[in-house]
């Protein structure tokens, strides 16, 4: 259930933000839905728009070291044998502050067997005119190094037509490869001549995408963007900043009865899948030490 919910408003601008796993239920620009919402008061399908912490993606069979310590998380994706989005999409994160247009939530991770570390995390949420901003922050509240990493999970929306007939942008040069059965992380390959090559806007097809990118081009002022556009003009766009060195992809393909397609989830990773065992951009929390990383929903 999603508990408790905040509305937030700035101009066509208007964005429901519930207590569980800080989710963007609902994000509208002008009347139109820019990402895929869920029923208030009801189970939320598929992360749609929860913060994803302290890991994104899978750590296989649940199971990491971290300074020579071997781990144990839940394994929550059963069919994968994997741990899957951290602990955060579950909790009921605090309201500590709220306005017409903005809000801050916070949650506390650990200490647990598995991670026996202790994080206080905070999400700040501001509409303006240039959509929804979303900044994380997270402290370590212990007393030992902390791994760590962050994603949203929102599935943009860009507009009536089916995803197949969006156009997709994204300015990555590499993918990850993964398994066929548990989607785990192979060896990195060029875009270039690849079927995952979006760095021009073409559509995006039958294509099934479930895949990290990474060495991603950012502007002048340190942003990366992805944007999706349906043929009819409307568009949805996520930017992050360089604190996301990755983004996921996924098309959102599921087997009958479930509903599939029905969104581009665009995920901005601080580091790749299976971080917590490859160290790979992984995030080392020093005891005191924090972490930022920023990220903005907007309409194109």
């Amino acid at each position: 259930m999603t508990g408790p919910e905040y509305g937030l408003r700035h101009g066509q601008y208007t964005a429901q933000i519930t207590a569980r796993g800080a989710a963007v239920r609902v994000l509208q620009h002008g009347g139109r839905d820019l990402v895929v919402p869920f029923p208030a008061d009801g189970p939320n399908p598929s992360f749609r728009g929860v913060i994803v912490a302290p890991w994104p993606n899978r750590i296989p069979d649940g199971k990491y070291t971290f300074d020579g310590v071997d781990y144990q998380v839940p394994v929550n994706e059963p069919a994968r044998q994997c741990a899957l989005h951290g602990f955060t999409p579950e909790l009921d994160w605090t309201l500590e502050t709220r306005s017409e247009s903005a809000l801050t939530l916070c949650c506390s991770i650990g200490p647990t067997p598995g991670y026996p570390f202790a994080l206080t995390i905070t999400a700040k949420y501001r509409l303006d005119s240039d959509g929804l901003h979303t900044t994380v922050t997270a402290t370590n509240a212990g007393e030992q190094a902390a791994p760590y990493g962050v994603c949203p999970h929102p599935y943009l929306l860009a507009g009536p037509a089916p995803l197949d007939e969006w156009s997709l942008e994204i300015p990555a040069g590499t993918f990850l490869g993964v398994t066929a059965d548990r989607l785990l992380p192979l060896t990195a390959h060029s875009v270039a001549g690849h079927n995952y090559d979006f760095r021009a806007a073409r559509a995006i097809g039958s294509m099934a995408i479930d895949h990290a990118f990474t060495d991603i081009a950012f502007d002048g002022g340190g942003q990366a963007c992805v944007v999706v556009r349906a043929p009819g003009g409307t568009g949805a766009g996520m930017a992050w900043d360089r604190s996301c060195a990755w983004v996921q992809l996924y098309t959102g393909d599921a087997e009958p009865p479930l509903p599939t397609r029905l969104g581009l989830a665009v995920e901005p990773m601080t580091c790749p899948p299976d971080a917590f065992n490859s160290g790979t951009d992984l995030v080392r929390l020093e005891p005191g030490a924090s972490h930022r990383a920023a990220w903005r929903i907007f309409a194109a």
